[in-house]
């Protein structure tokens, strides 16, 4: 015992060891109501304070992005924009509706300037040298009437209508709105370098770094539709702690994608199995966070 109690509180104090990390088709849920889409990441995590990382207190620690593509649908975005953008009291903007329509985000909602004023902003979408997500409005109208023509004559802009300064993640200038990808994002923290931004459907997805660009993990389970891949360093979520960490978390019934909650996790462990590998790495069968409540404990085969 007094040996265990040693290397936990080595562990605990040592300096952070990066895990490297790998994602394919995983909803990764920030809040209840928004998830990153992600078709595919590879980088690394580390712990803010040292030690392993801590599933159970996802302020702890950071996913760095070496490579990903990561959508965003109207929903997930209108949810990030109105519970956590402008969550605070006398935003400028709220009641905010995203969609796509081609090419472009439409936005739509309440602007506040001494009345509420009804808007809808058709934009094109870029991303900008130092990875900032630009939304260029090509439309804009208010209470239903474009009014291009009238913000031109009298010399008005977006920039000079909205104060965004307590706003998190989102800047205006000129008449274009500016979005940062990381920054706008609730706990855990992200970091990585935004390259490029379409639409695709009805999400606006993101590419961050350059394929290639980080190691390529040999995942155990390659032939899992949906998964994530935990490689190196520590890692502690509820009582277990690994060591030199291997862990693959596959959908307990594979789909497309699967869907995860740091939040919720531990009820998608329960509804779930998990099995040692060869070389004593763990491989997880886990309950998608959308099924919750509507399927029975799994069997373990």
């Amino acid at each position: 015992m007094k040996i265990i109690g040693a290397v936990l509180a080595l562990v605990a104090t040592a300096p952070g060891v990066t895990t490297q990390v790998a994602m394919r088709n995983v909803n990764f849920y920030v809040r209840p109501n928004a998830a990153l889409r992600i078709r595919n990441l590879r980088g690394e995590m580390r712990s803010l304070r040292g030690g392993p990382i801590i599933f159970d207190d996802k302020n702890s620690f950071v996913i760095r992005i070496s490579n990903a593509e990561v959508g965003l649908n109207g929903t997930d975005l209108s949810n990030l924009l109105n519970d956590v953008v402008f969550a605070y009291p006398g935003a400028p903007l709220k009641r905010l509706k995203i969609h796509t329509s081609g090419t472009q985000l439409v936005q739509s909602g309440v602007m506040h300037k001494i009345v509420d004023l009804p808007f809808e902003i058709s934009s094109e979408v870029s991303a900008t040298p130092d990875g900032l997500i630009r939304l260029h409005p090509v439309k804009t109208r208010i209470f239903g009437i474009g009014v291009e023509g009238v913000m031109r004559a009298f010399g008005l802009s977006l920039q000079r209508i909205l104060d965004l300064r307590k706003a998190k993640g989102v800047s205006v200038r000129g008449n274009d709105l500016y979005m940062d990808p990381v920054k706008l994002l609730p706990a855990p923290a992200f970091e990585g370098k935004l390259t490029r931004v379409r639409v695709d459907g009805d999400q606006l997805v993101q590419t961050f770094g350059a394929r290639g660009s980080a190691t390529n993990l040999r995942v155990p389970d390659s032939r899992a539709p949906a998964y994530m891949y935990y490689k190196g360093g520590a890692l502690k979520f509820g009582k277990l702690l690994m060591l030199d960490a291997e862990m693959q978390i596959v959908s307990l019934h594979p789909t497309g994608s699967f869907g995860f909650d740091l939040d919720r996790y531990r009820q998608q462990l329960v509804a779930g199995y998990s099995k040692t590998l060869a070389d004593s790495g763990l491989e997880v069968f886990m309950a998608s966070v959308e099924t919750l409540g509507k399927s029975k404990l799994a069997k373990v085969p």
